[in-house]
This record gives structure tokens, C-alpha cells and sequence, in this order.
């Protein structure tokens, strides 16, 4: 039997995805002999066939935990890991010159404060890390296809070691799909993960907020701040940051 690999959000190592098969599939047999008492293993049992099929598992995907190997653009393998997409009414071209103009990205991505084009493919990066301390890095463009893929991973000295792709693909309807893959080491490693979690920093759900915004950007919709947050999002934010700040002195 050969496990489906075409799932461009899977977050098991094929080992993994293996083990949830065959353990998966003697957990269904043995709740199959025992008849209706064993219908909680066979469910069981299912869903670990399901997880090893897909490749993919909730759990982990809440926690930002990835154990898949990586690729050529993203060569990290431990770390936080998030995915998102989104479909935009423009052109391909057009979407990634908006994009490989590094300095633009702060307009897309709010937790970015700037980015500075260096010499050849390098740039300088500042965001905003937890209690909107900053942090910096420097990365280098390790991969570009024109009109289809830029990859970059952040160089050595960085506060932060990331790693990260965006593709842009024809959409089946009309336009063109983004796809962005983020790969990174908090400063404070999972707990620092962890922690931004609680800030309303999850990963994987500001990357899609970026997007939407990025979204409005190209289509020309509205791109007031009020409109990338949930109604009373930026409230409770400033005050679990008082708190934080207040904690950290």
C-alpha cells in the first residue's frame, strides 16, 4: 500500500504517518473481535489509519508542531511550523512583483515593523516579538522562480531562525492562490510558542490574517486595521500586553 504524499499541509514524518497505519489498523482488529464492546478501539483504530493517510494530525497542527521533513525552502526541520492560502483576483505576475519587493511586506504583514533590501538577494528584518519587543534578522532569497515561488531562510547571528516560501499557483476559478509556509524557532523556543499563543499570536492564524489583508491590498478593499481583527481582538491584546510589560519590568 502506498501512503498518499500530495497533501501540501501534512505535519507527519512518513515514519509517523507509517506507525498510525499499522497501529491504527491492529487497534480496528481488535476492536472488531470483541463486537460492540470494541467500537471505541475501531474508531480509534480509524482514526489513526485517517492520520496516517493524510499525514496530518490536528493535535500537532494546534500546536504548531511539525515532524515532516522539509524542503529545498524550507530547511528547518524542528521548530513552529505554519501554513495558510488564499485565493486573489489578480494575476500572478502581478502579485509576485507586489511581493519580491521586500520593503511592501510591512503593508501585508502586521507584526512586521520594516524590511530593508541589502546587496544581491539579502535583506534586514525587524518585527514585533511578545509584550512588541522587537526582534531582527537578516535573511538571503535561497530560491525564486519568477511569477511562481520565492524561498528565504534567515542567516546566522539572527534573534530568530526562520525559514519560509510563498508560491503563487493559477486557482481553478480564476486568479491566483497563495500559498504561504512559515517555519521558525521562537527566541524562547516552544515556550516562547507557547506563550504567544496566549498573546493572540498564533501562528498560523496571522499568516492568514496577513493574507486577507493582502488580499484587500490587491483587490482593493478596505484595509483599515479594524478590519483584519475579530470584534474586541485589539482590546483584550492591549491589555494582556499591559500585563506583560508590567511583568517584565
Amino acid at each position: 500500500m502506498k501512503i498518499p504524499s500530495n497533501n501540501k499541509f501534512r505535519n507527519l514524518h512518513p515514519v509517523e504517518r507509517w506507525a498510525s497505519v499499522i497501529g491504527g489498523g491492529l487497534l480496528a482488529a481488535s476492536g472488531a473481535q470483541r463486537g460492540k464492546a470494541g467500537a471505541l478501539r475501531m474508531a480509534a483504530g480509524a482514526a489513526l489509519i485517517g492520520r496516517g493517510l493524510t499525514g496530518r494530525c490536528q493535535l500537532y497542527r494546534a500546536l504548531g508542531v511539525r515532524t515532516a521533513g522539509s524542503n529545498a525552502t524550507l530547511p528547518y526541520q524542528s521548530g513552529v511550523r505554519a501554513d495558510a492560502s488564499i485565493t486573489v483576483n489578480q494575476t500572478r505576475e502581478e502579485l509576485f512583483q507586489f511581493w519580491r519587493k521586500l520593503e511592501n511586506l510591512p503593508q501585508v504583514m502586521r507584526h512586521l515593523v520594516s524590511v530593508k533590501a541589502l546587496d544581491g538577494g539579502h535583506s534586514h528584518w525587524v518585527a514585533k516579538g511578545p509584550a512588541d519587543k522587537q526582534i531582527e534578522w537578516d535573511a538571503e532569497i535561497i530560491n525564486e522562480i519568477p511569477n511562481e515561488l520565492i524561498g528565504w531562510k534567515s542567516l546566522p547571528g539572527s534573534d530568530v531562525a526562520c525559514a519560509g516560501s510563498v508560491h503563487f499557483e493559477d486557482a481553478p476559478g480564476g486568479g491566483t492562490e497563495i500559498r504561504v509556509e512559515l517555519q521558525y524557532s521562537p527566541p524562547a523556543g516552544f515556550l516562547g510558542a507557547y506563550v504567544a499563543k496566549l498573546l493572540g499570536r498564533e501562528p498560523e492564524q496571522e499568516i492568514q490574517n496577513d493574507l486577507r489583508r493582502f488580499k484587500r491590498i490587491m483587490e482593493g478593499g478596505d484595509l483599515s486595521p479594524a478590519s483584519d481583527q475579530p470584534r474586541g481582538w485589539s482590546k483584550a491584546r492591549e491589555t494582556v500586553n499591559q500585563k506583560l510589560h508590567q511583568a517584565l519590568g
